[in-house]
């Protein structure tokens, strides 16, 4: 048996164009005529379907999965700009994948999740892999997804879930999600990947509390209305410098939540890291990806560039003692849009993709920058924030 893979890219500004140059790079890194999937991450200066449309026909029709990105990534290149392409092409008699897609997040991401649950119940068999997600950055509540999902499937075991969310460079205003010929946003577009291969899956942020704990006294779902009693964005001002109360998309690229980390993820760093997409000015509050309950303490967390560089050292330790003396055949890295240009000269952000790179040698790499990143944690699958999540299929 065998897998073949390739990774290609483009930064044309016609869409038609780029889509055909990033589908041929790759087919050709990958010595392949024909794929049997196409994962696709793109940044949002593209027309959409017109950038879709020509990976799709590049590709021979081949089942495609993805979304839009902050910026994209492959071995030995990362770009930020509103162009830049990425593909990965599969060909392969060892793995198979099933893909789907599913609207209406906003309203019923626990639905959602349900329904994708219903839609793979009857493929997976004993050598499910994991199911790799992109849904709307800005509309997604993981904890009711996965929720709906997992209460669906009732499988004995845990399938892994990774992914990340997807983002459009900074805008905050519309994502767009991909699946074959689709599209569209508000969404979520699934692969379920089996065969007979395994998984191997590392996550690390490099966040520091820089304040302390606080106390959520009103929230409903994934909205927090009141911390200490007092508005929640209230709060938040007092660890702000001036042009981020004024500007809301700067603040939540350096302010952060930290919430701790259960004490059934031992191991894992102290917090789980929070972003805050959206806010309500007239309410005085903020929504997360994820539920949250009263009472729950948080902490104001900020990015910190040396946690950030051994987390590298981390994620390759964590894939290597996974693989074991087994290459890896795909690699796909996830890492959050607070962790590149906003916070990373382009010189450090080369650097730090080479140190994890060159660790984790040889094997294709694609990946996005996310507005969120999924990813499991010992047993748990979880959902994170400026956290980097590396996925080897060997």
């Amino acid at each position: 048996m065998d897998t073949k893979a390739g990774v290609g890219m483009s930064h044309h500004r016609n869409p038609m164009m780029a889509g055909r140059e990033a589908v041929e790079m790759a087919l050709k890194d990958g010595g392949i005529e024909k794929p049997d999937f196409v994962f696709m991450f793109a940044t949002v200066g593209y027309n959409q379907q017109a950038l879709l449309k020509s990976v799709r026909e590049a590709s021979g029709g081949a089942p495609l999965c993805g979304c839009s990105g902050e910026g994209t990534m492959m071995r030995g290149e990362v770009d930020e700009s509103n162009f830049s392409l990425v593909v990965m092409v599969i060909s392969s008699d060892q793995l198979r994948f099933i893909n789907g897609m599913g609207t209406g997040l906003k309203t019923d991401s626990g639905g959602l999740g349900q329904n994708v649950a219903e839609t793979i119940g009857t493929e997976m068999g004993s050598d499910a892999l994991a199911l790799f997600l992109f849904a709307d950055g800005l509309t997604f509540n993981f904890d009711r997804f996965l929720n709906g999902l997992e209460g669906a499937l009732n499988l004995e075991g845990r399938l892994p879930l990774i992914g990340g969310t997807a983002a459009d460079n900074w805008q905050l205003t519309r994502t767009y999600q991909y699946c074959d010929n689709k599209v569209f946003s508000d969404g979520v577009s699934w692969a379920l990947l089996s065969g007979d291969a395994r998984i191997a899956c590392a996550v690390n942020h490099g966040c520091i509390a820089t304040g302390v704990a606080h106390k959520i006294t009103r929230s409903e779902e994934n909205t927090i209305y009141e911390i200490d009693d007092r508005p929640a964005l209230e709060v938040l001002k007092e660890y702000l410098t001036d042009d981020e109360i004024v500007d809301w998309a700067k603040a939540v690229i350096h302010l952060t939540l930290g919430f701790e980390t259960p004490g059934r993820m031992e191991g894992y760093d102290d917090y789980m890291i929070r972003f805050m997409p959206t806010k309500d000015d007239e309410k005085g509050s903020f929504t997360i990806p994820t539920e949250v309950e009263e009472g729950t303490r948080i902490w104001m967390t900020r990015r910190d560039y040396d946690k950030v560089t051994q987390g590298i050292d981390h994620l390759a330790a964590r894939i290597n003692e996974q693989l074991g003396e087994n290459p890896a055949q795909l690699v796909f890295q996830f890492d959050c849009c607070g962790r590149g240009k906003v916070f990373l000269r382009e010189h450090q952000k080369t650097e730090l993709l080479d140190r994890l790179q060159q660790q984790i040698p040889d094997a294709p790499w694609v990946g996005f920058y996310t507005l969120g990143e999924i990813g499991p944690v010992g047993k748990f699958n979880c959902f994170h924030n400026y956290t980097a999540v590396i996925a080897a299929v060997y």
